[in-house]
């Protein structure tokens, strides 16, 4: 644990798009994805909207991977996984809504204390989110909005009113991202969540390829990651999921850092009492993962 000086590295954007039904989150996000690495071939849809993503298939040839009920956190976990491992650039999941419908659902089926057993759901959400956070793939991640209300006092009596849109996700999902859109029916975009600086109290606008391409120029425009924070990183994990994550993150450095990473293997597995390994996984000391 070491003091730094604060340097912006180089990121893959992580990005949601949030609207009704009909808003052009699935379409808008295939723009900014070419935008973002400019080659159909290195896009895929992680698709939970009954085939919505082929109803493009004329922009390009990107790739589909169909994920149908039940929609687990660790299903859409395996789908980025599928796709890290095909060598995709840009993961769009078009859309991650019925993960928390799902965790909702699970939470409702469950005997006992209601508040106790959101203990045991939390973890899976949240493992589900740290899973986009630390991927390394440029991600979109859309939602869907519906109306939502207040009851406000007028002449003495409690009416309803509208307060804009909701997303149907987990309280402040969207500020676990760098950048989140707003999308009207009209297809218009607004950010109500800007990292960037690139569109925060700008007018609304079209999401489009020249967007997703000044997204691009400002994730690249930060320092490359160097050796002496890949070893800090690896110093810092305190899980066998977390450091097989970042294993997985970087293959071009599995050979210079294996034995680091089988190092810190060795010191979690002591520090937890435990010889538990993941299963059917583990970090070899070749530098291959199985």
């Amino acid at each position: 644990m070491q003091l730094q000086q604060a340097q912006r590295k180089r990121a893959k954007i992580k990005m949601a798009l949030q609207g009704p039904s009909g808003s052009g989150k699935t379409y808008s996000s295939l723009l900014l994805a070419y935008g973002l690495c400019n080659n159909w071939q290195k896009i895929a849809v992680i698709d939970t909207e009954n085939h919505s993503a082929d109803l493009y298939a004329n922009l390009g040839a990107y790739q589909v991977l169909n994920l149908s009920a039940p929609f687990s956190p660790e299903r859409y976990m395996e789908a980025i996984s599928i796709c890290e491992k095909a060598g995709v650039e840009v993961i769009i999941m078009d859309s991650i809504t019925q993960q928390w419908e799902f965790l909702i659902d699970a939470h409702a089926a469950m005997a006992g204390n209601s508040f106790t057993n959101w203990g045991k759901i939390t973890p899976r959400h949240n493992a589900f989110i740290q899973c986009i956070l630390q991927s390394p793939c440029h991600i979109i991640c859309t939602m869907r909005t519906k109306q939502d209300y207040v009851l406000s006092e007028k002449n003495g009596k409690m009416v309803p009113e509208k307060v804009g849109l909701k997303s149907v996700q987990r309280d402040g999902l969207e500020y676990e991202f760098t950048l989140a859109f707003d999308l009207d029916i009209k297809n218009n975009a607004t950010a109500s969540k800007d990292r960037t600086g690139l569109f925060f109290g700008k007018p609304e606008q079209k999401l489009t390829v020249a967007t997703g391409a000044l997204i691009k120029k400002w994730c690249e425009e930060g320092v490359d990651q160097t050796p002496v924070d890949l070893s800090s990183r690896i110093s810092e994990c305190k899980t066998l999921p977390e450091l097989l994550k970042l294993y997985n993150q970087h293959p071009d450095l599995r050979e210079t850092f294996k034995a680091e990473f089988e190092q810190q293997k060795r010191r979690i597995i002591l520090e937890n009492g435990s010889t538990t390994k993941l299963v059917n996984q583990k970090i070899n000391p070749n530098g291959t993962d199985h």
